[in-house]
């Protein structure tokens, strides 16, 4: 069991169980580790400690996420969605296949593939010499599914195994969020319709520890009739986190569903708002007020 898996299992034990706010003993028992291990294991995943995390994960800190989401979207529409990225840096530069290129299915393309650890568990990255054009998280069907899901993406393209390059590029896409610094600089190569890429490009405008709301985003790109058709083209992202999908949530503030699993989704939610503070004394009861 990584990280990861383990983080995950105390999220939803939380979920079950915080009514009866369990205190750190409780929480590393159920993750079978010692009070000792099981604090350093989440407080270097999460950058903080397993009572601030569960603040993250609350309705009142996704809601203040929103808030702050919608606003930095309005001024980067004040900017220009098509234009150069005067508001943030961003981390992603997303060139499109051409129609031709989709129908060849990657025919002439060849693409480094590679299974690399995350915050988040295993993914598998697929790397063309245009960019990024696969990334997804594994899931309980295993390796196995996963490469067959790279390969019915771009069923004619020449696949080659780099497991040490998947790695590279998972410590550029994960770097941890910082604020006041730019982002790495990255490509990707992905096919879609002209709507989906309206969609994946207006919300590279949401920078990490923001949230957007379907509709807001529907409305970013001059359709605000269509926040079922922009759920629609999140649900066909072909780059899980690197195409920030997990950053759009409902209008009540509910997290919703997410290709990858919504848990998964939380996570990378809280572990993107959580600020980072030192480390409190062992033992204190995990409550979501404080």
């Amino acid at each position: 069991m990584n990280d990861y898996e383990r983080i995950a299992r105390v999220i939803r034990y939380l979920d079950a169980h915080h009514a009866e706010q369990p205190n750190l003993a409780e929480l590393a028992d159920y993750a079978g580790l010692s009070q000792f291990h099981f604090h350093r294991l989440f407080s270097a995943w999460a950058g903080v400690t397993p009572k601030d995390f569960l603040q993250c994960l609350t309705l009142e800190h996704v809601k203040t996420l929103l808030h702050k989401g919608d606003s930095v979207l309005e001024v980067a529409l004040d900017a220009g969605l098509s234009g150069p990225g005067r508001l943030h840096d961003l981390c992603v530069s997303l060139e499109s296949a051409s129609p031709g290129e989709v129908k060849r299915g990657g025919e002439g393309l060849k693409i480094a593939f590679g299974f690399a650890d995350t915050p988040f568990g295993k993914c598998l990255i697929g790397e063309s010499q245009r960019g990024i054009c696969y990334f997804s998280f594994v899931d309980g069907k295993g390796l196995d599914a996963a490469h067959a899901d790279l390969r019915s993406e771009w069923p004619k393209a020449r696949l080659a195994s780099d497991n040490k390059g998947a790695a590279r590029l998972a410590s550029k896409i994960f770097v941890r969020p910082n604020h006041n610094a730019g982002r790495p600089k990255l490509r990707a190569f992905v096919k879609g319709t002209v709507f989906q890429l309206r969609v994946w490009r207006a919300l590279l405008r949401v920078p990490a520890g923001h949230l957007v709301t379907y509709g807001r985003l529907a409305t970013a790109i001059e359709q605000p009739g269509a926040a079922r058709a922009v759920g629609g083209a999140l649900g066909q992202n072909p780059l899980a986190f690197l195409i920030p999908c997990h950053r759009v949530i409902q209008e009540t503030g509910a997290v919703g569903e997410y290709r990858w699993d919504s848990l998964r989704k939380r996570a990378m939610i809280a572990w993107e708002s959580a600020p980072r503070s030192e480390p409190k004394p062992l033992g204190e009861p995990m409550t979501a007020g404080g």
